[in-house]
């Protein structure tokens, strides 16, 4: 028997994606990346110089900064510039992408400029952090088409593609890609990145209620790959559409 979720999902399907380009007309690129009902906005610009700790030592440096919008949730969060204070969970976020991305960049090829990659989410139903970490590969798969095009670059800085997913266990049953209100039932939460070779960059979670055995984490494991998998067939079809400097919207 196939129970359904609340969305008509299996427990191993991913949510629907609709992927739209260009959306900031001075972003070197940007997607607005739609999973299920978290929308999430990212973006990659070049800057002409690194971080002043790298200066003089030739190479390059790549960093994140992750934002939710006051309105993003349905109780309104405060914005953290009027605050003039960033929260603990967007600096931990924002440092997660960061080294995520990293991971698979070879910095030498940028000589010492920096990147900057903005993640601003617009709606928040669960695993917004997967969301723009998916997001961002594929923005700086653009970037890098585009900059190598205009000989920005004299060669690919990118050694793999990553994608993030989440697993929980909501009632004894393993959930992919699980919402907020999955979420909040949740008594076990992974998050899952990892390479399009299936490849670890880094695993976070936690069993709530009660430890895991490894036996059980197999079985998150193989659901998450699963995950990965399916996300990567959304992101090749998505490069190969890929229409430079134009506005477009395509579902999956």
């Amino acid at each position: 028997m196939i129970v359904l979720r609340n969305d008509g999902r299996t427990f191993d399907q991913v949510r629907p994606i609709s992927i739209t380009y260009d959306l900031f007309g001075y972003a070197d690129a940007s997607i607005l990346f739609e999973i299920g009902q978290t929308k999430v906005l990212v973006s990659a610009m070049l800057q002409s110089s690194g971080p002043h700790f790298l200066r003089g030592r030739g190479t390059g440096w790549l960093t994140a900064e992750y934002a939710m919008l006051p309105s993003a949730t349905r109780t309104r969060t405060f914005r953290e510039s009027s605050a003039q204070k960033r929260s603990n969970r967007s600096i931990e976020i924002s440092r997660l992408i960061g080294r995520s991305l990293r991971s698979v960049v070879d910095l030498d090829c940028l000589g010492e400029r920096a990147i900057t990659v903005d993640c601003d989410v617009l709606q928040a139903d669960g695993g917004t952090r997967s969301a723009c970490i998916t997001a961002a590969s594929l923005v700086l798969n653009m970037a890098q088409s585009r900059w190598l095009q205009d000989g920005v670059i004299k060669k690919s800085f990118l050694k793999s593609s990553i994608a993030a997913i989440s697993v929980g266990v909501v009632c004894d049953q393993l959930y992919l890609d699980i919402s907020q209100e999955e979420d909040n039932r949740a008594s076990v939460d992974f998050n899952f990145v990892l390479t399009e070779l299936g490849d670890i960059v880094e695993i976070q979670g936690t069993s709530e209620k009660s430890p895991m055995s490894w036996e059980d984490f197999e079985q998150v494991k193989k659901l998450a790959l699963s995950g990965i998998e399916q996300l990567f067939k959304v992101s090749s079809r998505a490069v190969k559409v890929l229409q430079p400097k134009k506005v477009e919207s395509i579902l999956f």
